[in-house]
């Protein structure tokens, strides 16, 4: 019984409370060394009601953490971080637009479809960091899956 308990406790912890793994574009270079993978970018604002919709279904699904943390990268980016970061060999910086307000640089270069950006973007890149795919929408954790997916293929 107390074995049963044990791989069953485990069990639980292993898989259900499995954490989604964000890093960095400064961690990517290091990592693509160690593993070729592509990158999944997600482009979101604080004040985004879809972006937060998205991080309250999307990427507290099990399958969709499980998938991201062992066949992507996943870098989860506020286009309105003011911090300078380096990427593919160049520096991205802040855009002040007005009081208070802005877009960094590298969430443009990433998110910009058509000439505009709109929240929430979901960017792939492939082991090169080009841009492979780029998804501005509200995705469901079913669609999500599907694409998820696609891009393993």
């Amino acid at each position: 019984m107390k074995k049963l308990f044990v791989i069953f406790f485990f069990g639980i912890t292993s898989t259900g409370f499995c954490q989604l793994k964000s890093r960095t574009f400064e961690e990517i270079d290091s990592l693509q060394q160690i593993q070729k993978r592509k990158i999944i970018v997600f482009i979101h604002t604080d004040w985004c009601q879809f972006c937060q919709r998205m991080k309250a279904s999307a990427f507290k699904n099990q399958e969709i953490i499980e998938k991201l943390n062992t066949k992507f990268y996943f870098i989860d980016f506020n286009a309105e971080e003011k911090r300078d970061i380096t990427f593919n060999n160049q520096i991205f910086k802040y855009k002040p637009s007005g009081n208070n307000v802005g877009v960094h640089e590298l969430a443009l270069q990433l998110g910009t479809i058509n000439n505009q950006i709109v929240y929430p973007v979901l960017c792939v890149l492939n082991e090169k960091n080009e841009i492979i795919l780029q998804y501005s929408n509200y995705l469901s954790p079913k669609d999500f899956n599907l694409l998820l997916e696609k891009l393993k293929e």
